[in-house]
């Protein structure tokens, strides 16, 4: 099978990587030429190409792993987008975190020129994305979602099929927030832990064995501990999903007060100078509220 991927960054990098060693036939561009230079000096057979129309024009599936809805517009349906180059009968995946409503609208228009789309955004941050154990929720028709699975398959160990086109979108921003404020949660247990003069690894080994464990703790505890805020997923990344989620929920007039509220400290993390950090970071403005450092 002929892909396109489209994105090279944190995670698309990776997500490419995984499909050039499954055998597909690839073909990358990023907007930074020097790292899909980079990228097919490193994974021989794949091809580079200049502009995502280029990428595309050969293609028989497409894989778009940017920031957010405009760039994947841009990259889609833009000048010298991969939408302009596609034959009809091509299938674009979309793998980045764009919210519902900016997938419905890229796939009327993609249908419009006889190109079928699957939203399909990841989970699992770059580890995952490099060994292939993504979990993956799609989006779209069951045709569609057939069509991908083989590409899908290649990137995630779990691939759900979310319903039509914009629930895996949906079911992505919803498991962020989810996400971020956990990460909060567990920043202000470790804040109060520290207050209280206990120690710190007996709170995190309890809390792991217990009903407080989670995926954030496991992540985030130690790097919030250490200030390491290396990026597996940026805040400003983070940041843009929970506002998506939001806007989500009050379009179906359903509450998320503990989401807005991360929102609202990722947002403080942000004017800190951390958006580039990993969301770790957000334990900066937890630490300047409570007036104590880990």
């Amino acid at each position: 099978m002929r892909v396109a991927f489209l994105g090279l960054g944190i995670m698309g990098s990776r997500m490419a990587a995984n499909l050039a060693g499954a055998g597909f036939e690839l073909t990358v561009w990023n907007r930074t030429e020097a790292k899909a230079q980079a990228f097919c000096a490193e994974h021989p057979g794949v091809k580079l190409a200049g502009t995502p129309a280029q990428a595309a024009a050969d293609s028989e599936v497409l894989v778009t792993m940017v920031v957010d809805g405009d760039q994947v517009e841009q990259v889609l349906l833009g000048e010298h987008g991969a939408g302009t180059a596609a034959k009809p009968g091509t299938l674009c995946i979309d793998c980045s975190t764009i919210g519902p409503m900016a997938a419905r609208s890229i796939g009327e228009a993609l249908a419009a020129r006889g190109i079928a789309m699957v939203d399909a955004p990841v989970t699992g941050s770059s580890p995952r994305a490099q060994d292939g154990t993504l979990t993956i929720m799609a989006g779209g028709s069951d045709q569609a979602f057939e069509r991908a699975k083989p590409v899908l398959e290649a990137m995630g160990r779990l691939i759900v099929h979310a319903g039509p086109l914009g629930h895996g979108q949906i079911v992505k921003v919803i498991n962020n927030a989810v996400a971020a404020t956990n990460a909060a949660v567990v920043g202000e247990a470790l804040l109060v832990g520290a207050r209280a003069g206990v120690d710190l690894d007996a709170l995190t080994e309890v809390m792991g064995a217990g009903s407080g464990a989670s995926a954030m703790l496991e992540l985030k505890a130690r790097a919030m501990r250490e200030h390491d805020y290396t990026t597996l997923f940026k805040l400003d990344h983070m940041l843009k999903d929970v506002r998506l989620c939001l806007e989500e929920g009050q379009a179906a007039g359903a509450p998320f007060q503990f989401a807005a509220l991360t929102g609202e400290i990722l947002t403080a993390a942000t004017g800190r100078g951390h958006g580039e950090d990993d969301f770790a970071a957000l334990i900066e403005v937890l630490e300047a509220t409570a007036g104590t450092k880990l």
